[in-house]
């Protein structure tokens, strides 16, 4: 049963009670990311969600892991584009002490000086890692390139001369203004667990929280053909392929879903089969869609040697292509919806996923959307609507190309690009 409480102030307490499970999961969700950051604060947000780790008042961060430990339960956050996220999973008997520790972060960290510069240089460590990690840093690379211009190509961790800039001030500062407004906060709990009994921990900590600022982002965005190269001596060249997709309440996501299912969102998926089975040309070869509160992508990753490199990207766009063209029909379009289906049926298995979905639920639709439902619109699309969307999307003025690895623009032929 899903359950929803306002407070006067505007916090939002939204739960789930699943009493065939032992835990609980609670978070505390904030509508600010790194597309709410200006340029000269690219990487804040995760900044201070390490921070909100590294001690409180009452409590150092030994101390706040600790305690989670010492009743087999796991804490952590994480920070996106659009939101960030602090959460606590125990068994069900420890809720009250998961908040108590969620809530002594959330309102009562110190943001230490000398914690401030062990943080700053983990975090430097977090970047090198993606940077030494080829096919996470494409992404990065890919994403600014393809929102180049506008706020989503923020990147999350920011840039070294970013973070190396930050100073305590800066991090209470803007914690105030973009953290703790109560249009912002979004608390989530899922499992073994009554409504009221959140309420009861909840509403005396969160119904005093008086901010008033709230994010907003509205510059539209409008896709244009890109294509980067990156050159590094190492094994594979990575690539990265986008082009327009759709927001998080755009009706025709569903279509878009089966599209990406048949193209590369599978093992059975048209481009792993041909590419890794058929072929043998790559290892890891997928599809992927990115939906955001105003605009979205289609995206396509695979990491292969150079000398295949042509005859991959000749197989990628032949089927984008042919996904134009023809429509989807039998077993492969079914096939497509029961994929979809089964996977969003099998992650409601564990209260960290349903916590998750109630949050994002009430951050992009201010309401519970029902697993039935979503599974109905899945039903609903014709082979007609994924033609529609393959044809509205992929067109050569809307693709983004990003390649990273021992290639250069001389070494790939201009019609490889193009439809």
């Amino acid at each position: 049963m899903i359950n929803k409480t306002v407070l006067g102030n505007g916090v939002r307490i939204v739960t789930e009670k699943v009493p065939s499970v032992h835990s609980v999961t609670i978070g505390v969700w904030v509508k600010t990311g790194s597309r709410h950051e200006n340029r000269n604060q690219s990487g804040l947000a995760h900044f201070i969600e390490h921070m909100l780790f590294k001690g409180t008042a009452k409590r150092n961060a030994s101390e706040i892991a600790r305690v989670i430990d010492s009743v087999g339960g796991s804490i952590n956050a994480f920070t996106s584009k659009e939101y960030t996220c602090f959460y606590v999973k125990v068994l069900s008997q420890h809720f009250n002490l998961a908040v108590d520790i969620l809530c002594d972060i959330f309102f009562n960290s110190v943001f230490d000086e000398e914690e401030i510069e062990k943080e700053r240089n983990v975090i430097f460590q977090e970047i090198s890692m993606v940077h030494d990690t080829p096919d996470d840093y494409i992404q990065d690379i890919f994403i600014q390139s393809y929102f180049e211009g506008h706020p989503l190509a923020s990147a999350i961790l920011g840039a070294p001369e970013t973070v190396q800039a930050f100073k305590r001030g800066d991090m209470l500062d803007y914690f105030d203004k973009k953290h703790l407004v109560p249009q912002n906060i979004i608390i989530s709990a899922a499992g073994n667990i009554e409504h009221e009994q959140v309420l009861d921990e909840l509403v005396n900590r969160f119904e005093d929280v008086k901010g008033s600022d709230t994010v907003s982002d509205n510059m539209v965005f409008i896709p244009r053909r890109k294509t980067t190269y990156h050159f590094r001596e190492i094994e594979q060249v990575h690539v990265c392929i986008g082009s327009s997709g759709y927001s998080q309440d755009d009706e025709r996501r569903y279509a878009l879903y089966i599209l990406n299912a048949v193209l590369g969102g599978s093992m059975s998926s048209r481009l792993f089969q041909e590419i890794r089975e058929n072929l043998g040309l790559a290892y890891s070869v997928y599809s992927y869609i990115s939906s955001f509160a105003d605009t979205g992508l289609f995206g396509f990753y695979m990491g292969i040697k150079n000398e295949n490199l042509k005859d991959a990207l000749d197989i990628v766009m032949r089927e984008f292509n042919k996904i134009r063209d023809e429509e989807i029909v039998g077993s492969e379009f079914t096939d497509a919806k029961e994929q979809i289906k089964g996977s969003m049926l099998l992650s409601l298995e564990s209260t960290d996923s349903r916590m998750s979905r109630l949050a994002r639920s009430e951050i992009y639709y201010d309401e519970y959307i029902p697993i039935e439902d979503i599974i109905a619109k899945v039903d609903a699309v014709k082979p007609e609507a994924v033609k529609e969307s393959a044809i509205e999307i992929f067109k050569d003025d809307f693709f983004t190309f990003t390649f990273l690895g021992p290639t250069r623009e001389e070494d790939i032929p201009p019609e490889t690009t193009h439809l």
